[in-house]
């Protein structure tokens, strides 16, 4: 069993790159399904969910090849095997999106429902609804996505999303991009990555209109052709390291970002009292200060986004005052409250809002990381309390995270990772 072992209180200087969007990197990587030739695709993260779609391509027959660290060539032109490995769908959300590509590809797609962070229900209705308003039959049985078009091919169809859904958003627009005619997606989601994912198969050769707003249009295209192709910076990787600053204290340049994608999470910390610098391809955090409360509700794009809901948490903690954090996305995203109290925090939770009442100082304990970003909401509290802070459950921090334990050794915090005999583990699990 491995663990992060963070002694806190310690500021941070210094400077971190970050690294591809772990979001449109989990969708990219699924759309050469779609590609009729080699797709290199450059700033990838390394991160296991990335690991595991790539490994879900190979098992379907693509041939892949490691040019350096954060560059693949991927050419799916000879895939003939359709049968998704339910063990390695079941790890990861983002094998959802291969329902989209085998379908748009195939006109016939069998992937099992997939895993990833439990964060409540999170339903694929509107993925189905896309699809058949396109004309494919779609079922969901024995733990499988099953979609079938009669006539083989998919038709241009018009949806209108229910839910502002990022996932369903880019499933549609795979499906879509090789359908005949004309796909309009309305109430459509905004997110940088849903925009990535459009430039990725527009440089491909596809036809996608108005991606980055709230309708999309996809006019249908015979073949997609190879190219290369390189990931937008993470945006939520960058604001878990700007909330760490803010929680910890210190001075750190955030390197290789886009500062637009982070306007939201910027004037949240501004209004706590942290300095943010927008550089060209930078932002500067600065806090010494004390950290002032504030309220922040998680909207879709360009609001504030959910995935920084735990780690905005973690710094609230410790501001002076009572902060409301009200969720508006996910159902069930407070697992992590209790952890949080461990350390000495004051949170209570009422359905979808949570009152934060900060306190002088957090201290340090035995914490689990419940999924992906409580996880980082974990080690960012660890980075602030008095004394020692250990996480578990480390496996879910790095789905989504390059290297968090290096990047922030490099920044000045120590905070290590640790092997513990499985008979220890038990124990203390008991």
């Amino acid at each position: 069993m491995t663990k992060y072992h963070i002694q806190g209180g310690k500021p941070l200087h210094g400077s971190i790159t970050i690294s591809g969007a772990k979001n449109a990197a989990v969708a990219i990587i699924p759309a050469a399904l779609l590609v009729d030739g080699v797709c290199r695709i450059e700033n990838i993260p390394q991160i296991s969910d990335v690991t595991l779609i790539l490994q879900i391509l190979q098992e379907l027959g693509a041939d892949i090849r490691t040019v350096n660290r954060t560059t693949v060539d991927i050419d799916c032109s000879h895939i003939r095997n359709r049968q998704v490995p339910y063990e390695l769908a079941r790890k990861i959300r983002a094998s959802y999106y291969l329902v989209g590509a085998l379908l748009g590809r195939f006109g016939w797609a069998e992937v099992p429902l997939p895993g990833g962070c439990d964060l409540g229900g999170r339903p694929i209705d509107q993925h189905v609804k896309g699809f058949v308003s396109m004309g494919a039959d779609v079922d969901v049985r024995s733990g499988l996505i099953c979609a079938k078009v009669p006539g083989g091919r998919l038709a241009g169809g018009q949806v209108y999303l229910d839910m502002v859904s990022v996932g369903a958003t880019m499933n549609i627009m795979l499906a879509a991009v090789l359908a005949d005619g004309m796909t309009i997606i309305e109430n459509a989601a905004k997110e940088p990555h849903i925009v990535d994912l459009a430039n990725f198969l527009n440089s491909m050769g596809a036809n996608i209109m108005g991606a980055g707003t709230d309708v999309i249009k996809i006019r249908g295209v015979k073949q997609l052709r190879g190219g290369t192709y390189s990931i937008i910076p993470d945006q939520i990787e960058a604001g878990t390291y700007m909330a760490a600053v803010a929680a910890a204290g210190g001075d750190v340049l955030i390197q290789n970002v886009i500062p637009k994608h982070l306007d939201c999470i910027t004037a949240k910390l501004v209004e706590m009292g942290v300095e943010v610098e927008e550089l060209d391809d930078a932002v500067r955090v600065r806090r010494s200060g004390p950290i002032s409360r504030t309220n922040v509700k998680t909207m879709p794009y360009p609001g504030f986004p959910t995935d920084m809901q735990p780690q905005i948490a973690a710094v609230l903690c410790l501001a002076n005052g009572t902060s409301v954090l009200t969720e508006g996305v996910w159902d069930s995203r407070y697992r992590y409250v209790d952890e949080f109290r461990r350390m000495g925090a004051h949170i209570q939770v009422d359905g979808k809002v949570a009152v934060i009442e900060g306190v002088p100082a957090l201290t340090g304990a035995p914490v689990h990381a419940c999924d992906l970003r409580a996880g980082a909401a974990m080690v960012i509290a660890g980075l602030a309390a008095q004394g020692v802070t250990e996480v578990d459950g480390i496996y879910h921090i790095e789905r989504g995270y390059e290297n968090l334990v290096g990047k922030l050794a490099g920044v000045g915090a120590d905070i290590r990772t640790i092997t513990v005999p499985d008979e220890d583990a038990k124990s203390q699990a008991g």
